[in-house]
């Protein structure tokens, strides 16, 4: 989680964490948002920090993704549109996204009908960062890798290299 904070802080975009409140997170030297302990679903925590954020947009990173690039970060910042999301290999990458405030009613329809955040983001008509334009700012498939299994952790690590 410390790679996606500092590369949020870096983008100079304010960094929060939205967490659960029985979640255990190292000192980050950034606010923690609590979202709702139920449901246990990404979309509450993207409402919570929609809902903190009041009128302004957000750029979403997963804390899984040690990857994500400042230079991408601020540059999602920067558009216009409601909904932008990176791609990769033709799948959406919904936590790798800007998020307009405007978004909220809906984020929180698609929450109260448990939808997925795929689903709900594809209902959004999204505008999509395609890999042609990610690559502008690194390998597309390192930006959007996230760590899901222990495999997949030591991968980051090997990537990340012996001093991370």
């Amino acid at each position: 989680i410390a790679y996606p904070v500092a590369a949020v802080a870096a983008a100079g975009l304010e960094a929060v964490v939205v967490a659960k409140r029985d979640s255990e997170l190292p000192p980050l030297g950034c606010p923690t948002l609590h979202e709702p302990d139920a449901p246990r679903h990404p979309l509450c925590g993207i409402v919570a920090a929609l809902r903190h954020a009041r009128t302004r947009p957000l750029v979403v990173v997963g804390c899984d993704m040690p990857f994500a690039d400042a230079r991408l970060l601020a540059w999602l910042g920067s558009l216009r549109q409601p909904l932008a999301v990176a791609s990769v290999a033709g799948f959406a990458q919904p936590l790798l996204a800007r998020y307009d405030n405007a978004l909220l009613p809906a984020l929180e329809a698609a929450l109260e009908r448990d939808w997925s955040l795929r689903r709900t983001v594809e209902s959004l008509a999204p505008r999509i960062v395609a890999e042609d334009e990610l690559a502008r700012f690194g390998d597309p498939r390192r930006l959007c890798f996230n760590v899901n299994t222990f495999a997949d952790l030591e991968r980051a690590e090997r990537l990340l290299g012996p001093d991370s």
